[in-house]
């Protein structure tokens, strides 16, 4: 700006002496004073424009990047990609199948477990005494066994079954069979009668788990709706920046039409320079506008699209995207009283706290039975087989000298086991209890404390709930009546622009105040837009409160079955 005032002076004083010698040698010649002045503002203007198209043409030029693909985008359109490719979407999906593994391996507790051994042992005994059976004893032993055992999903009972063989081959001369086979059969049953029968520490689990899931569905629908709320708001917030830039190409191009007109006016002598200034002035504060416009579009447009895309190499994300609808103007009646109703019956955070409080009723009901008493009760059955080889002896005496065998195998030992020749069977009860007051009943104590916390958290979040919805409906009711007296404002700066300009083309007005009327005209133009939006925006945050809060919301409290502080 310096270097053109510099040429503009520099280009201005030989006019000037020329006019004044002119002047003080023809002062008989009339020379009006209008004539001089018109001559003095062309050359002005006309320097003007040759500093300016030489600083234009010394400005450095940067290539503009290609631009992109422009892709119409339409608001059902955009809600139907974020659905498909939402990131926060996707990863609130597979919450629910986390803890769909996780009750799987709850579940897996109740399993049967199987269980066997094979084994073979040698052991050779040194002759420590008389009845050594040799001076030395070589025992091989070998072992087949197979088991069964399992906690049971009713009751909190479980079960084991062992059936287990050996034959043991001996150097001792005092034994009676040779291989000697030993099976053996054994099942025992333990069922807690007090504390774990209705409900123990995995069953426990179990059931809060179970409601956990529940809740991650509840978090996924308000995912859902909070997410598609905001792809909805992020379009019109785009549409608004979009028709922000069209308001601006439009200011400009009225202040460039001044311009134009100005400058016509001052060639034909009916204007002075200044005010082409002025008018041009003007343009450039609007090109600015309409830079910042442009700016501003794109940013919303960038945050529409982090809603909609699902990494930087989908299609859209270097795409340029032209939202195709427009807002329209379509008001609706609001029934508060129904909207709080179903706020209440269905939003995600008044769901979500039901469901922690069943969890918490399930962990109460746990934490109750853990201060009764362990009392079990524990049945066992055993029968024993016998079989192999046995030695007939010529007496009774130890020792005595073998005339005979009877050759045997496993199937005697199954046919003794199965005839039950040497059963064994028990019935006991195993009780237990803590003397005195126990680290049990003082959790149980504070996990009810708990609950009616978390009770009265639920009536406060209700009370919030239906606050809520009272303020978005009002803001509905703001955002329309802030419309309708937008709607009459910008109409009304349409009339005064068209008036203003009507009595400056008769020379009844002034450049400045055509210019301050189409700064109204822009203010009210973006006013009205920006109010249109705010009501469909209100009505689309309307919707979404009813269905889940604008965050997480307030939760209620946990209670732990650790009873940790």
């Amino acid at each position: 700006m310096m270097t053109i005032r510099f040429r503009l002076l520099a280009g201005l004083l030989p006019a000037l002496l020329a006019v004044g010698v002119s002047a003080a040698g023809a002062q008989d010649q009339a020379v009006s004073d209008r004539a001089r002045l018109d001559a003095v503002a062309r050359e002005a203007a006309r320097q003007f424009a040759a500093a300016r198209n030489e600083l234009d043409q010394t400005r450095p030029t940067v290539e503009p990047p290609p631009p992109g693909q422009l892709v119409n985008l339409t608001v059902d359109e955009a809600t139907a990609r974020a659905l498909e490719r939402n990131l926060d979407i996707a990863v609130e999906r597979l919450n629910p199948q986390t803890f769909d593994l996780a009750i799987a391996r709850l579940r897996a507790n109740f399993l049967p477990t199987a269980t066997s051994t094979f084994a073979q042992r040698s052991q050779v005994n040194a002759p420590t005494n008389q009845l050594n059976g040799g001076t030395i004893v070589t025992n091989d032993t070998s072992t087949y066994n197979a088991g069964l055992q399992q906690q049971l999903p009713w009751f909190g009972g479980n079960y084991s079954l062992q059936f287990n063989n050996s034959k043991l081959v001996t150097s001792n001369i005092f034994a009676n069979f040779n291989p000697t086979i030993n099976s053996a059969f054994s099942a025992t049953i333990t069922q807690p009668l007090l504390r774990g029968f209705m409900i123990d520490n995995t069953r426990q689990q179990l059931r809060v788990t179970a409601i956990n899931r529940d809740i991650s569905e509840v978090q996924l629908r308000g995912t859902l709706a909070t997410t598609l709320a905001a792809v909805r708001n992020a379009y019109w917030e785009l549409v608004f920046a979009s028709e922000s830039v069209d308001v601006a190409r439009r200011s400009l191009a009225l202040a460039e039409k001044l311009v134009e007109d100005n400058q016509a006016r001052v060639e034909v002598g009916t204007m002075a320079p200044l005010d082409v200034v002025q008018a041009e002035a003007e343009a450039a504060t609007r090109r600015q506008a309409l830079a910042q416009a442009d700016a501003t579009r794109q940013t919303a447009e960038l945050v529409l699209k982090r809603l909609i895309v699902n990494g930087t190499d989908d299609v859209l994300w270097g795409a340029s995207l032209n939202p195709v609808d427009r807002p329209t103007f379509d008001p609706q009646p609001l029934d508060v009283e129904a909207a709080v109703r179903r706020a209440l019956d269905n939003r995600t955070d008044i769901q979500q706290a039901l469901r922690t409080i069943d969890a918490n009723d399930v962990t109460l009901r746990f934490m109750r039975n853990q201060t009764l008493p362990s009392l079990d009760l524990v049945a066992q059955y055993t029968a024993q087989g016998l079989g192999g080889t046995q030695f007939i002896r010529q007496g009774t005496g130890l020792g005595s000298t073998v005339i005979g065998t009877v050759p045997g195998g496993f199937g005697d030992a199954l046919r003794t086991l199965s005839g039950r020749d040497y059963p064994t069977w028990q019935v006991a009860f195993n009780l237990s209890y803590p003397l005195g007051s126990n680290a049990a009943e003082a959790q149980y104590a504070r996990a009810r404390v708990q609950r009616t916390q978390s009770a009265a958290q639920l009536r406060a979040l209700e009370l919030q709930v239906a606050t809520d919805v009272t303020n978005a409906a009002l803001q509905v009711e703001n955002s329309l009546r802030r419309y309708e007296a937008s709607l009459v404002a910008r109409q009304l700066a349409q009339r005064r622009l068209d008036a203003e300009q009507s009595r400056f083309d008769v020379g009844l007005s002034t450049n400045f105040f055509v210019v301050q009327a189409q700064r109204d005209l822009d203010t009210q133009q973006n006013t009205e837009l920006r109010a249109l939006l705010d009501y469909r925006r209100a009505l689309v945050d309307f919707e979404r409160v009813q269905e889940a809060p604008a965050a997480r919301g307030a939760a209620v409290t946990t209670i732990n079955a650790a009873g940790g502080f």
